[in-house]
């Protein structure tokens, strides 16, 4: 596989929620509750559109600096033990049982990068049946700054020693965080994000689904060529 500049690349850098894990909404529903607890109007709306920016800074986006001085740590810890209990009905999405392997199979490192924490991240990935053979998973816990800061794929691109990458995620954080260390990004459309807001916010190609992006690698390397000469491509 190469990027948009027709460079080898060497590793693969997956997020999980909203990309391997259907998630999204559970989350939501966590910090929805968790702002209700403290007395803080954030519509639901706002808070999908801040699912897989790190935690350390969703509270100030949706709710202001005020907030997250006054009661951050609360509000992220009440969202922490809601998503616990509504983390068990997280399911797989389309692909993600094959998508580590078939990765590998092309000659890949394959590395988790997540915002999430750690213990959500280690349920997440006793349901991909392919997680044994990550070379390396990255966490929240691990990185100063979640997405959009590009830490989580500095660290995971050091973790396996690789040099070039391609970043799969769903959220506009995903792809501004790759775009800021210029890698080439693949975003799907099962973190329910709009394909026009992926590619505003960075995003090469963007796929329905893991499925769809499998069946693309069997097709194209996505080198430049496939991306119209460096552009960007809504392929849904």
């Amino acid at each position: 596989m190469r990027d948009r500049a027709g460079r080898e690349l060497d590793t693969a850098i997956l997020d999980i929620d909203g990309t391997l894990v259907d998630s999204v909404y559970e989350h939501t529903v966590a910090w929805s509750r968790a702002f209700r607890d403290v007395g803080v109007a954030v519509p639901g709306h706002t808070l999908h559109r801040a699912i897989g920016m790190g935690a350390e800074r969703l509270v100030a986006h949706v709710a202001g600096d005020a907030v997250e001085r006054a009661m951050g740590d609360r509000i992220r810890a009440i969202h922490d033990a809601e998503f616990g209990r509504l983390g068990a009905r997280v399911r797989l999405l389309p692909g993600a049982d094959r998508v580590i392997g078939e990765l590998k199979r092309r000659g890949l490192a394959v590395v988790v990068a997540t915002s999430g924490n750690e213990r959500d991240t280690e349920r997440a990935l006793d349901a991909v049946p392919d997680s044994a053979l990550l070379d390396a998973v990255v966490t929240g816990d691990e990185a100063e700054r979640g997405k959009p800061a590009p830490d989580l794929l500095d660290a995971a691109l050091a973790r396996v020693g690789g040099r070039r990458a391609v970043v799969v995620g769903d959220s506009p954080w995903d792809a501004r965080a790759g775009r800021e260390r210029d890698l080439l990004v693949i975003c799907v459309l099962t973190g329910g994000f709009g394909a026009a807001e992926l590619t505003g916010a960075g995003a090469d190609v963007v796929c329905a689904s893991l499925v769809e992006l499998l069946e693309r690698t069997d097709t194209t390397a996505w080198a430049s060529a496939d991306l119209g000469g460096g552009g960007r491509s809504a392929l849904v």
